[in-house]
């Protein structure tokens, strides 16, 4: 069974940067980032397959990056100029199927 973890979220101030990672417990092709604020539906966030190929939600082009390490079965979202908009648990997935814990986003404003 796939396990994934997220790790790297934490509280910072608007404008400021944070960088999530996710590690699969086995080597998976495509994977995603979403992410779920309080009161609202669970979105996604970003994308990218084991080509590196990417995809973005546009309220975070330009602000995010999706990379991944294929040798160390990890996917990373570079998050700059956080908003408290922003504020949300961050969960990584494969293919909506398996999804880890979540680790949560604070920006405070």
């Amino acid at each position: 069974q796939l396990q994934l973890v997220e790790s790297g979220g934490g509280l910072v101030q608007a404008g400021g940067s944070l960088t999530l990672s996710c590690v699969a417990s086995n080597k998976i092709n495509s994977m995603a980032w979403y992410r779920q604020a309080p009161g609202k539906q669970r979105e996604f966030i970003a994308g990218i397959t084991n080509d590196g190929d990417v995809d973005y939600v546009d309220s975070v082009k330009g602000r995010f990056t999706v990379a991944r390490d294929n040798a160390k079965n990890t996917m990373y979202l570079q998050m700059n100029s956080l908003q408290p908009e922003d504020t949300a648990v961050y969960y990584c997935t494969w293919r909506g199927i398996y999804w880890g814990q979540g680790t949560q986003v604070t920006v405070s404003s």
